[in-house]
């Protein structure tokens, strides 16, 4: 059967309509073909999504070529979304969707709860949300289950399970399929888990909890699979934890044993949210007072209410291709910056940089110093004259020694040379003023508590300067500034850890930085790209013109 599918935008829903219509057609006097498709549809989620299933969305209503009630053509990140929670369930792994608004991600997870209570016999699919009301209200199709009634009675007959009395077999908070035992069974606030052994539990909204730990002590031995879906909402909550100790799902990588595997949906994920849209969603927000809000919703923010933060989101945005949106010519000396994993869960992490410009990120679980030296080596082979600054204190003194050991094998890569970087160490030229001709100015010694602060800060002004040049045509050196090439990997991670690092005065009145405020984790790719940006020693060539501070 031909795909249909939202990967143009908006999608043709009348073609749609008619593609539906002569499939069905074709199909609906054929016992072969409709056991055909029942066979078909049974390992083909996605294609069962796109074919059958419908959506609603009230706002359409009254919309030239449009229609409150649709069919549910889901755009490339919804489906890949598909494939991402069918893994976790052969890999009986946890899995979190991290999400900013509107993004259907909640019709996405009660079309395959559809399709399993369908197709696996036998199966059993939980859902949950913080009230009742949110979980099944017959009628408003703002409930999750009302969702699946509207999604169920659009299919065509030869879906239906044989015996199916709706009025019987979809009550409230509970579907049972009369044809192969599975069930789709709902529950709310403090008894999310109560209700016996899943296949998957999904948890809508899951960083809105009152009690989080109660539902998480139910849930814990009755289902292998869950499934935390919810927009971002402050730090240290259980669904923060959970996403900070998570691993990103990466389909090339597949999963990781163990993890919650992370799933993020991002509004650039959306076809029809335009950077046009995002900005007047963002100016109206900022009129109305409710900017932390729209960083929550929007920008999947944790940290948007949290005081003295290091650098603000917005800065990072607005970094991001920066190079290209302020016509930088292109460097020829490169850099990069090494994080060493001290334990646990920590990870290593790296980054690249060709002059101001960020073009590669790492991270991975080695714990063999020795093995991260080589990689991070093999990361920058090629590249000509290259330093990598790494966090030489504690486990980080490893890695000098297999630098010295692939020197003394003749094996080290000409131009790489390994420099060490002490985070406690003492601030770099500390008689200087932290505001170079400004002579009330405080010195760098007075200023900061260490090399660590100082050289956050001096990240900081990076990205102020930068912010300033994308969005007020300041003009500065390029070499001042710094660029994300949004191709890199990993560029949603590091977004979120560069504004998670907060300031504040200790007891010397200094500065101090706490990257890891409660409840995070250490921001192992944003360590990493503080040491690529740290000043090159003086014997390399500045990158345009006269060196700066920075």
């Amino acid at each position: 059967m031909q795909q249909q599918s939202g990967e143009s935008w908006p999608p043709d829903y009348v073609d749609a309509y008619r593609w539906r219509q002569a499939q069905y057609l074709s199909v609906a006097d054929s016992p072969v073909k409709i056991m055909g498709a029942l066979e078909y549809y049974r390992t083909h989620p996605v294609e069962f999504i796109n074919h059958w299933c419908i959506t609603y969305d009230p706002r359409n209503a009254g919309t030239e070529g449009s229609t409150p009630r649709m069919p549910f053509l889901m755009f490339d990140r919804q489906a890949e979304m598909v494939e991402f929670i069918r893994a976790c369930i052969d890999g009986e792994e946890n899995a979190l969707i991290e999400k900013c608004r509107d993004m259907g991600a909640t019709w996405v997870c009660c079309a395959i709860s559809v399709w399993l209570w369908l197709f696996w016999p036998g199966s059993a699919v939980g859902w949950g949300s913080r009230k009742e009301q949110l979980v099944d209200k017959i009628g408003d199709p703002d409930s999750i289950f009302e969702k699946m009634r509207m999604i169920i009675t659009a299919l065509p007959k030869w879906f239906m399970p044989a015996g199916l009395v709706p009025d019987k077999h979809m009550t409230y908070m509970k579907f049972i399929n009369p044809e192969n035992g599975a069930t789709v069974t709902g529950e709310a606030g403090d008894n999310i888990g109560r209700g016996g052994r899943k296949l998957i539990y999904f948890k809508d909204e899951s960083a809105h909890y009152e009690r989080p730990e109660k539902i998480e002590a139910a849930l814990a031995d009755n289902t292998r699979v869950q499934v935390d879906i919810s927009s971002v909402n402050g730090l240290g909550n259980v669904f923060h934890r959970r996403r900070e100790s998570g691993a990103e799902w990466d389909p090339a990588r597949g999963l990781q044993e163990g993890a919650t595997q992370v799933f993020v949906m991002d509004w650039r994920d959306h076809p029809a949210k335009t950077e046009e849209w995002y900005q007047k969603r963002k100016a109206k927000a900022e009129a109305e007072g409710l900017e932390h809000v729209f960083a929550q919703e929007v920008d999947r923010n944790y940290a948007a209410s949290v005081d003295g933060i290091i650098i603000p989101a917005d800065w990072v945005k607005a970094a991001i291709d920066a190079h290209i949106k302020l016509n930088w010519p292109e460097a020829n000396v490169w850099g990069s910056g090494l994080d060493i994993a001290d334990g646990g869960g920590d990870r290593n992490a790296q980054i690249k940089r060709r002059g101001p410009v960020m073009t590669f990120a790492d991270e991975w679980g080695a714990r063999d110093t020795a093995e991260t030296a080589r990689r991070a080596v093999t990361n920058c082979e090629g590249l000509g004259k290259v330093e990598i600054q790494y966090d030489c204190i504690g486990v980080g003194s490893g890695v000098k020694a297999e630098a010295n050991n692939l020197a003394d094998a003749g094996v080290m890569p000409k131009g790489i040379r390994l420099v060490p970087w002490n985070a406690g160490a003492a601030v770099m030229n500390p008689a200087w003023p932290v505001i170079e001709g400004d002579k009330d100015s405080p010195l760098n010694r007075d200023f900061y508590a260490n090399l660590k602060a100082q050289g956050w800060w001096e990240l900081r002004n990076r990205f102020y300067r930068t912010w300033r040049a994308v969005e007020d045509g300041a003009e500065h050196d390029p070499d001042t500034l710094i660029s994300i090439d949004s191709k890199i990997p990993l560029l949603r991670q590091l977004e979120k850890e560069l504004s998670q690092a907060t300031a504040s005065k200790g007891a010397r009145m200094k500065l101090v930085v706490d990257k890891s405020p409660e409840g995070t984790r250490s921001p192992n790719l944003a360590d990493a790209v503080v040491m690529a940006y740290w000043p090159m020693v003086k014997h390399v060539t500045p990158l345009f013109g006269k060196q700066g501070n920075d």
